[in-house]
C-alpha cells in the first residue's frame, strides 16, 4: 500500500478531490499554505493499493493546472533609501507537488 500526499493550489483542490472520489478513492483534505508565496494550498492524502497508484497520479496531474501570477517582490530602496520602488514579477503557481510513501501498516477502525 502507498500513501500519496498531493499539494495542489486551492483553486484546484476541490476538483481533484471530487475526481478522486468519483473513481472510488477516499481522500483526506488538509488546509496548508506555501512558504514561497504564502498563499493557500490544499494537501490531499490518499491511501491506495500499489496497482492503482498510477490512476491516482493521473487524476491529480490532469486536474492540477499551472498558471501564471503577478506578485510584488521585495521593495528596492532608491535614492539613498528615501524612496521605495515595487518590483512586480510573474511566477508560475499551481500544478501539484506529489509525494508517494510506503505504508508499513494500515488499519481502519
Amino acid at each position: 500500500m502507498k500513501l500519496v500526499f498531493a499539494i495542489v493550489n486551492d483553486k484546484d483542490g476541490n476538483k481533484v478531490m471530487s475526481k478522486l472520489n468519483e473513481k472510488g478513492f477516499s481522500v483526506t483534505k488538509l488546509c496548508s499554505s506555501g512558504g514561497f508565496l504564502r498563499t493557500g494550498n490544499t494537501t490531499l492524502m490518499v491511501g491506495v493499493e500499489e496497482e492503482k497508484l498510477e490512476e491516482v497520479l493521473e487524476i491529480i496531474e490532469s486536474n492540477s493546472k499551472s498558471r501564471k501570477q503577478v506578485i510584488n517582490a521585495p521593495v528596492t530602496p532608491v535614492d539613498a533609501g528615501n524612496v521605495f520602488m515595487l518590483n512586480t514579477i510573474e511566477v508560475n503557481v499551481g500544478g501539484a507537488t506529489i509525494f508517494v510513501v510506503d505504508v508499513e501498516k494500515f488499519k481502519k477502525v
